[in-house]
């Protein structure tokens, strides 16, 4: 881990932090039955946020609302996520952390159950702002907690596993929640997400190992935390890498159906999800030795990837290739990015990753905005050509910030 130093107050929460946790943390292995769990919670979240997309038109068609308007269901989602994580975070921290986990795995129960019930629009959007309240204080703890039940040398391969939720959630969630939407309406597939969380949290219960939670004046304040040498890096590049992703992937069928692929939309998202599995599995083998290998490797496939879709050619094959590209590159980046921003943080980890959790949701948030504000203006041709422009900001950023944000090889704790 890093060696900065956020003065007394985040060395005494290290050493609270580090003492509570002594008894549980395995000395040379992965516990994996409590990973998995988390992994699961951070595939909740994702398929919450998405799910609205596969079921769009029955959503919007019960609510008796444009599917224009059901869409910004997803953004209120991220909305929600951006703007309550950092003061949610600073308000829970003395909470132990597997209270917290539970308490926001509660709340997608909620969420979830009230989404499947109402049956008015206003309604149905405070329950998804819901939704993105407790996304904002599970994404705030999941990678912190990932690091502390891992040894030190194995927390990239940590924080790898329990990612490994959002390509499981894009690849396979939204798909499946898109057919149970149509065979047996939309309405039973947001119940079973309350069902699934019910299951988490017993899973939750039975095997993640409990943690402390900062002492009081232990979490490090943002402006302190953002002075630390590569943490504004790091922030940086996630708040454009997820814009441009969002831009895109936002619109996708959209863009397609400019090229004349509109019924190959969920073929294309099929390869792009299979191919964020293989790279989120790559990243987690190799992210402890090559973070910035990796970093800068996914960028460059990304950039690839939009530079194929920028040409119009009206090949398949080149589109499907391109999504493959966009998959592996972009599947490691939760996971390279929660990395090296707590690699950053250092003691001030926790706060860390809490602003990235918002900076990443506002990125969500204003790429939906920014995408259909291009669709309009210049059309889906625009899109890929966008990407391209915020893609070169962060492939100069990684390169150039080495030595904190983005080095060779991962720090290692000296103690």
């Amino acid at each position: 881990m890093s060696n900065h130093t956020v003065q007394k107050a985040g060395s005494s929460g290290r050493a609270a932090r580090a003492a509570g946790a002594e008894a549980v943390r395995p000395a040379g292995k992965l516990p994996l039955p409590a990973l998995l769990a988390l992994a699961t919670a951070v595939f909740t979240t994702s398929l919450t946020e998405t799910l609205p997309a596969g079921v769009l038109p029955a959503m919007s068609g019960d609510l008796g609302v444009g599917e224009a308007a059901m869409g910004q269901s997803v953004t209120i989602y991220a909305v929600g996520t951006a703007l309550t994580a950092i003061p949610l975070a600073a308000a829970t921290a003395g909470w132990r952390r597997k209270r917290l986990l539970l308490t926001a795995v509660a709340g997608f129960a909620v969420a979830n159950t009230v989404t499947a019930v109402s049956t008015h629009y206003p309604l149905t959007m405070a329950a998804r702002f819901l939704a993105g309240v407790a996304a904002g204080l599970a994404w705030s703890l999941l990678a912190g907690y990932a690091r502390r039940l891992a040894p030190v040398h194995l927390q990239g391969k940590a924080i790898a596993v329990v990612m490994t939720g959002i390509p499981v959630a894009l690849a396979l969630g939204v798909p499946a929640g898109t057919f149970l939407g149509a065979a047996l309406g939309w309405r039973v597939t947001f119940l079973l997400m309350t069902v699934l969380a019910l299951v988490l949290i017993a899973w939750i219960v039975l095997t993640v190992p409990d943690h402390p939670g900062e002492p009081r004046g232990g979490r490090a304040p943002l402006r302190r935390t953002l002075a630390l040498p590569g943490v504004a890096a790091v922030l940086f590049v996630t708040l454009v890498l997820v814009l441009a992703h969002t831009v895109l992937y936002t619109y996708v069928a959209a863009f397609l159906d400019h090229l004349g692929m509109g019924d190959s939309t969920g073929l294309v998202l099929l390869v792009f999800g299979g191919a964020s599995l293989v790279s989120i599995w790559f990243t987690g083998l190799h992210i402890d030795r090559r973070l910035r290998a990796l970093t800068l490797a996914g960028t460059v496939l990304f950039a690839v990837a939009a530079g194929v879709l920028a040409v119009p050619s009206g090949n398949g094959v080149l589109v499907y290739g391109a999504a493959l590209l966009w998959g592996l590159g972009w599947g490691g980046a939760p996971t390279l990015l929660q990395t090296a921003v707590g690699d950053a943080g250092g003691d001030a980890a926790d706060t860390a990753q809490t602003m990235l959790v918002s900076l990443w949701n506002a990125a969500m948030a204003g790429g939906g905005v920014a995408g259909g504000l291009l669709l309009d203006l210049l059309g889906a041709g625009a899109l890929p050509w966008s990407v391209l422009g915020l893609l070169l900001p962060v492939l100069i950023v990684v390169t150039v910030a080495r030595t904190h944000a983005f080095p060779a090889r991962r720090p290692r704790d000296e103690g």
